[in-house]
């Protein structure tokens, strides 16, 4: 089945407000970044987003939260995004903050069909008790608060061990960035930008992922692939210019160090090797 659609408005027909999604990347790492600014064009508002963060102020999800196209999110951490705190901190926005790994396997569950698993992480803190602030009022006081969960005692590894209840995260659209595709959906990614996503592919009843190189089906070795097809409903080549423009969170340098004594001809030889 070639599941290719021409234009990122095909890609996310379908995706109204108040819908949930399962966004894919880590700070600006292997984000969906095309699919994310085609839903910011169509107006789409009033989403339930999870995902790992919810990017920068203007890049990445961020242009979504900073037009309030965002009403709750599910992540790990608020990241640089300062857009991001403020409206959490304000009331402005719902934020259930989770932990990486619990909310990786919420994700992964979701998509295998698990509808709930116990883990360690959490427990004797708010995460399993309650209490956690999930949004706060216009006067600072706390508006809604996590419910506390299910904690059973378990024998693990010879021993009892108490253990916190997560729910499995099924959202209605998944949003992706894979490096190379097929026609038929199989998924390769690069390194670090896999990350979250193939467990946020496999949340979304569909899932939609930009790719920045196609091939015919039966082209990519088998072996290799790291998401199968049977999770992608809808496949989007993306243009070299659109693939090109991967920005970077933070950027960290070191000060040039100039040899004493070096002269205009020593600096330009140099220059490959910084």
């Amino acid at each position: 089945m070639d599941k290719v659609v021409s234009t990122p408005a095909e890609a996310i027909a379908g995706i109204s407000a108040g819908m949930s999604l399962a966004v894919g990347g880590f700070g600006l790492c292997g984000i969906p970044s095309v699919l994310i600014q085609a839903l910011h064009e169509a107006g789409v508002d009033g989403l339930e987003v999870f995902s790992n963060n919810c990017g920068v102020d203007d890049w990445g999800l961020g242009i979504l939260l900073k037009d309030r196209r965002i009403r709750r999110m599910v992540s790990s951490y608020v990241g640089e995004n300062k857009e991001f705190a403020r409206q959490y901190l304000q009331g402005e926005l719902e934020v259930e903050l989770t932990p990486q790994g619990t909310l990786a396997e919420r994700l992964r569950a979701g998509g295998a069909g698990i509808p709930a698993f116990f883990t360690q992480t959490g427990v004797g803190t708010q995460v399993a008790e309650g209490g956690m602030p999930w949004k706060y009022a216009a006067d600072g006081s706390v508006e809604i608060a996590s419910p506390p969960k299910e904690v059973r005692r378990f024998d693990w590894n010879g021993r009892p061990h108490e253990f916190v209840m997560e729910e499995a995260i099924v959202a209605d659209f998944s949003l992706v960035r894979a490096t190379v595709a097929d026609r038929h959906g199989n998924l390769i990614f690069h390194k670090s930008a896999r990350n979250f996503n193939p467990l946020a592919a496999m949340a979304g009843r569909v899932c939609i992922a930009e790719v920045e190189h196609l091939y015919d089906a039966g082209e990519l070795d088998p072996d290799k692939i790291h998401l199968p097809g049977i999770y992608v409903q809808r496949v989007l080549p993306i243009s070299r210019a659109q693939v090109r423009e991967k920005r970077i969170e933070k950027r960290t340098v070191r000060p040039r160090v100039v040899p004493a004594g070096a002269g205009s001809e020593d600096l330009e030889s140099m220059d490959g090797d910084f």
